[in-house]
């Protein structure tokens, strides 16, 4: 018969204490092979591996009940780990680019106000992210389709692992698209452009026009930052006349 160990036993050779032990025993993730004439549980070796494996499992964050299918077999480890490892992967992207952000913060001296907004700015998601600027090309493009492609060029996009560079401009960029006077601006710049695409002329003429929509140095900017962002080349700015 394999050797048996007391709760007591089985603590001092794994390293947990007999109250985690216990824990786990009484929710069936480790259960006693028997117990003693006296009622006092007792393990086998499996439940050092059991032991062993739960612990890897916990320290990945995994919960009791996943930890239970993994155990019962009703899900391959492999399944749960490839998971994980998903997870884990969108998290540390997450706080990679809070880093970057806070860093940003320290660096530029921001005031409360502006420390309130990077934090906010820190804590979105991707897709929370990307609604942001979504909004405002929503609001100041609208749903005219000759915006169609504009605003799909206007979409910035940070990469997993940003640059400095590209955080501070993506910061810019958020707090520029957050303006209700440059929403107002764009706006504005909106109309006429889309009036100087319905007038007759030659495509030169029609160019022009657009350009001269194009005045708000606050444009440029956002144009300018949207090439930091996504890692453009620098582009051909107008300039008011």
């Amino acid at each position: 018969m394999d050797e048996l160990f007391s709760i007591g036993e089985l603590a001092r050779r794994t390293g947990w204490t007999v109250k985690a032990i216990r824990f786990y025993s009484d929710r069936g993730l480790v259960p006693p092979t028997d117990r003693s004439p006296a009622g006092y549980r007792r393990y086998d070796l499996a439940a050092v591996a059991r032991l062993e494996l739960i612990r890897s499992l916990r320290e990945l964050g995994l919960d009791l009940g996943t930890i239970r299918r993994v155990l019962d077999r009703e899900i391959a480890l492999s399944d749960v780990a490839t998971a994980h490892a998903e997870a884990l992967g969108v998290q540390i992207q997450t706080l990679r680019l809070r880093r970057a952000i806070l860093m940003v913060a320290a660096e530029r001296g921001s005031t409360p106000e502006e420390l309130n907004l990077m934090h906010r700015l820190a804590r979105l998601s991707e897709t929370e992210r990307q609604q942001l600027l979504d909004d405002f090309l929503a609001s100041t493009f609208g749903p005219d389709p000759v915006f169609a492609g504009i605003r799909q060029t206007l979409t910035a996009e940070l990469p997993d692992n940003p640059s400095a560079e590209q955080v501070e401009a993506w910061i810019e960029l958020a707090e520029l698209s957050q303006s209700a006077d440059f929403r107002t601006v764009v706006r504005s710049m909106a109309a006429e452009y889309s009036a100087a695409m319905s007038r007759p002329g030659t495509l030169r003429e029609r160019a022009a026009g657009l350009q001269q929509a194009a005045v708000d140095p606050r444009w440029n900017r956002y144009v300018e930052l949207l090439a930091v962002v996504n890692g453009w080349e620098p582009p051909a700015l107008s300039h008011a006349g």
